[in-house]
């Protein structure tokens, strides 16, 4: 919202400016007129929602980085001198092969602008990664490959390594939270558990924003909660206040039980802020994205279902559509099916209850799951389970409940069980095409299959 101010300067006042609010104001006389543009915001207005935060977590910053390295992987721009001697020793390695020797100065400086550009898309980079930045260096400076190496790169990597160890620990030092947070030790013996971002996450443990503090943030989440205790809750207030305490609450979402998190931030247990805290954390869209990735590979999918008679519970489950060939239910069994076609047990991970059922048993050593409630043949409710309790129930159906568990996963910052890794990997970098770069071999070879009819 913007005001109009105008300044006048006059003789009558000593040739001082005045402020105006109207040209009518103006004396008769001859004067100079000068206009201000002021712009203020009211503090309702000023929060930023989740479309904006949306824009900013795509462009990559160095405090939000986007978890893979493109590929190629860009060399950055070095300091004048150091660009000079490559530029030279480039020359002389084209003309007659001559290999560059770099001083410790110049390594030093090749190494600080590496790390500094790997950082800015993972802080902890992959092995693998580390060789696509090492020879993506020899090959736009061939003056720097190593004699005697068989890729003439091997010792870069590894120095490429140590530079990145030291650059995390300053930046640790410099309290960067992402960082900071793994300064941290656990355990008797003092060992480590890195926390790192593992599933793509685009902001992790983000910093506060400029102007904000923990203490400040700490009455937000406050007032917050109170707001949520009334029977009607202001859903704009707390779509707001749920965006400003966003990296307080990924603070202290490292590893704490779901029952803690769930008292201290009781918002974030909806179907909209749910959706709302993915994107937050990865800008991609929750629903949008299980829905695209299911109707690519809807019909394929159903196909190789059919093919596997020998699985006889994934032949019982295609068996249904005989009966229902409706879009809806074909969704059901291609997720149904998953485990089972990527031969891992979902008995753990899909129960199917009668409402009269006790919940403290049927929900017993169910860490992560999906809860179908039927009366009869009637499907009455879907609910989502996590450390043996019911955390978000009333969903609509098995798709809705499968996004609604993966934006808690991500949420509250909770690992795939071990029994449905490849399940979970397969939701999260094929159907959701989140991180799918990299992905196990048994999951690349489902997406190749799937591609060979797709495409």
């Amino acid at each position: 919202m913007g005001t109009s101010l105008f300044s006048i300067q006059t003789q009558n006042f000593n040739n001082e400016l005045c402020n105006l609010s109207t040209i009518s104001e103006l004396p008769k006389g001859k004067v100079t007129l000068k206009v201000y543009k002021s712009f203020h915001t009211d503090s309702t207005l000023g929060t930023a929602n989740l479309s904006s935060s949306s824009t900013s977590l795509n462009e990559g910053t160095s405090g939000s980085p986007t978890r893979q390295l493109p590929q190629p992987f860009v060399i950055p721009s070095f300091s004048f001198d150091v660009e000079l001697k490559l530029k030279q020793g480039n020359e002389a390695c084209h003309k007659d092969g001559t290999l560059l020797d770099p001083s410790k100065d110049m390594k030093s400086d090749i190494l600080d602008k590496l790390a500094e550009a790997i950082y800015v898309h993972n802080p902890y980079p992959r092995p693998e990664e580390y060789d696509r930045v090492a020879q993506a260096l020899i090959n736009k400076h061939p003056c720097l490959r190593e004699p005697g190496s068989v890729h003439g790169w091997y010792c870069w990597k590894f120095s490429l390594k140590f530079k990145m160890g030291n650059f995390r620990q300053k930046l640790r030092v410099a309290s960067c939270s992402e960082l900071k947070v793994n300064s941290r030790t656990t355990g008797p013996a003092g060992s480590k558990r890195l926390k790192r971002a593992k599933k793509s996450e685009v902001n992790f443990v983000p910093d506060f924003a400029e102007g904000k503090t923990e203490s400040n943030l700490e009455m937000d989440r406050s007032a917050m909660a109170i707001e949520m205790t009334k029977r009607k809750v202001d859903r704009q207030q707390t779509d707001d206040m749920m965006n400003n305490t966003f990296p307080l609450r990924r603070k202290e979402i490292v590893e704490p039980l779901v029952a803690e998190v769930k008292e201290r931030w009781p918002a974030l247990f909806s179907e909209r802020q749910i959706e709302a805290e993915f994107a937050r954390i990865t800008s991609v869209d929750l629903k949008g994205s299980l829905c695209a990735g299911i109707d690519q590979y809807l019909v394929r999918f159903l196909e190789l279902y059919k093919a596997k008679s020998g699985i006889m519970r994934l032949t019982r489950l295609t068996r249904q559509l005989d009966d229902d060939s409706s879009t809806q239910r074909k969704v059901h069994v291609l997720l149904l099916g998953l485990p089972l076609f990527l031969k891992e047990d979902p008995s753990c991970f899909f129960k199917t209850v009668e409402p009269t059922d006790d919940e403290d048993v049927f929900t017993k050593g169910m860490k992560v799951g999906i809860v179908m409630v039927k009366d009869g043949e009637d499907r009455i409710d879907v609910a989502v389970v996590l450390e043996e309790a019911v955390i978000l129930c009333g969903l609509n159906n098995i798709q809705s409940a499968v996004a609604m568990l993966m934006g808690l996963l991500f949420a509250l910052n909770i690992d795939y069980p071990k029994e449905l890794r490849y399940t979970f990997e397969f939701i999260q970098k094929v159907l959701m095409n989140i991180g799918g770069r990299q992905c196990s071999s048994l999951v690349h070879g489902v997406r190749t299959c799937l591609l060979r009819k797709t495409m």
